[in-house]
């Protein structure tokens, strides 16, 4: 059976990233994290800014906070650092930003609206030169380390990009390419990140959720796609911790992706064959559409449901969040769930995050005492 965190019905969470405060402005650009600390402003402010969001966290009353990966600079998309803290940090990619491989050519006549194009070239892309290799350190280790100090509570650690989202951004007909398939180079990516995970729980986390959107790839008429299952597995062979996978549907500036919009209901039989107990899932932004994608979900497993929109800064009522909620439970045993947000807070005002985050407790809350 899946391991408990909290011994809490429902138990409350956001899956990882969480507005920077207004006043912390400093960017890492590529360095170390302990490089950057060499200035003690920095670090100073990095310390104050952790601590600040998970104060935000536990004041709203989360049972289970993050980090709120202060790490992550103000790249393109909104979060864009979510794939170039590791392009920056891993031996072979390319580290500047470069147009992305997703929209070369003319992807408007694929189905890609322009907005999405614009989007995905805001973010931009890269390459891969050489073989990848373990470089820089991540720095998970440290940055768990003093948020488990300052936390009154579980602290969950969320890793993402992984191995097969990394691939997504790569241009693989690049003359210097070190690659030529999205495969080849997420199964030597594998080992790296299975290493950051042992060496988060040898540091004492319990409590890992990988990022990753390579599920995208497990749909029944994409046979070439059967891959991602074995990577996935190979990223958390060992591991002896609880895991979690979320595949999100992303925040974009607060514009869907449409090629992914009736996409769940297809990918979640295969993401239940990789070795995690739960899976994370954003249902708030399509108003609990297709919660019907779960009613065969394994015993042993959990979801970890995305009941708040992250890309609307329109704050939730009670009613609206309780009603999303009895949604997911009309399908998954209570035991087997968790209530989370929809992907990262980072791109709203901090004031709409904590709001946000208040109102899923009480309606948690609310909930518990129903049943």
């Amino acid at each position: 059976m899946p391991r408990k965190v909290v011994d809490t019905i429902l138990p409350t969470t956001m899956v990882g990233s969480y507005p920077r405060p207004l006043w912390y402005k400093h960017q890492l650009l590529g360095r170390d994290l302990l490089d950057a600390f060499k200035l003690e402003e920095h670090h100073h402010a990095w310390e104050d800014a952790t601590t600040a969001v998970i104060g935000d966290q536990q004041r709203a009353g989360l049972d289970i906070v993050t980090d709120g990966q202060m790490h992550f600079d103000d790249y393109g998309g909104a979060i864009g650092s979510f794939v170039w803290y590791w392009y920056e940090r891993i031996p072979g990619f390319f580290k500047h930003k470069l147009r992305n491989p997703l929209n070369l050519g003319n992807p408007i006549e694929t189905g890609a609206s322009e907005a999405e194009v614009n989007m995905w070239h805001n973010w931009g892309g890269t390459k891969v030169t050489e073989r990848v290799s373990r470089g820089l350190p991540s720095r998970l280790v440290e940055m768990y380390e003093y948020a488990n100090a300052v936390a009154d509570r579980p602290v969950k650690v969320s890793i993402g990009a992984g191995p097969p989202n990394l691939g997504f951004h790569v241009d693989y007909n690049a003359p210097d390419s070190a690659y030529k398939t999205q495969r080849e180079l997420a199964e030597d990516l594998a080992p790296i990140f299975n290493q950051e995970l042992k060496d988060l729980v040898a540091a004492g986390a319990e409590y890992l959720q990988l990022e990753d959107l390579g599920g995208w790839l497990l749909t029944p008429d994409n046979k070439e796609g059967e891959w991602v299952i074995d990577v996935m597995n190979a990223w958390v062979d060992g591991v002896d911790a609880k895991l979690a996978w979320h595949c999100c549907l992303g925040t974009g500036y607060g514009n869907a992706v449409h090629g992914l919009k009736e996409a769940l209901p297809l990918i979640v039989e295969n993401m239940y064959r990789v070795n995690v107990e739960q899976l994370v899932l954003d249902f708030a932004l399509r108003d609990m559409a297709d919660v019907h994608a779960l009613k065969d979900m394994p015993k042993d497993r959990e979801v970890q449901a995305g009941v708040i929109d992250v890309r609307t800064l329109q704050i939730e009522t009670d009613d609206e969040i309780v009603a999303r909620i009895h949604k997911l439970l009309d399908v998954v045993p209570a035991e087997q769930v968790y209530l989370s947000t929809d992907c990262g807070l980072k791109a709203l005002p901090r004031f709409c995050a904590k709001e946000k985050i208040q109102a899923l407790v009480r309606s948690a809350r609310r909930v518990r005492a129903e049943l």
